[in-house]
C-alpha cells in the first residue's frame, strides 16, 4: 500500500500526523509528509483513517 500526501491540498491540520504518526508527519514546512513507503501491514488502517478523516482530501492512499 502507497500513501501520498497533495502537499497543495494539505493545510497542515494534524489529523493525519495524530490518526498515524507511524505513516505521516510534518516536514519543515509544516506539510503532512509520508515517512513510511510503503505502508506496513500493521499501518494500513491508520493510513485509511488519516484518508478519511482529512478535511481537505489531500491524503490519497492506493493498493
Amino acid at each position: 500500500m502507497k500513501a501520498i500526501v497533495d502537499r497543495d491540498a494539505c493545510i497542515s491540520c494534524g489529523l493525519c500526523v495524530s490518526v498515524c504518526p507511524e505513516v505521516f508527519e510534518f516536514d519543515d514546512e509544516d506539510i503532512s509528509t509520508v515517512i513510511q513507503d510503503p505502508v506496513e501491514p500493521e499501518n494500513e488502517d491508520c493510513a485509511r483513517e488519516a484518508e478519511d478523516s482529512c478535511p481537505t482530501d489531500a491524503i490519497h492512499v492506493e493498493d
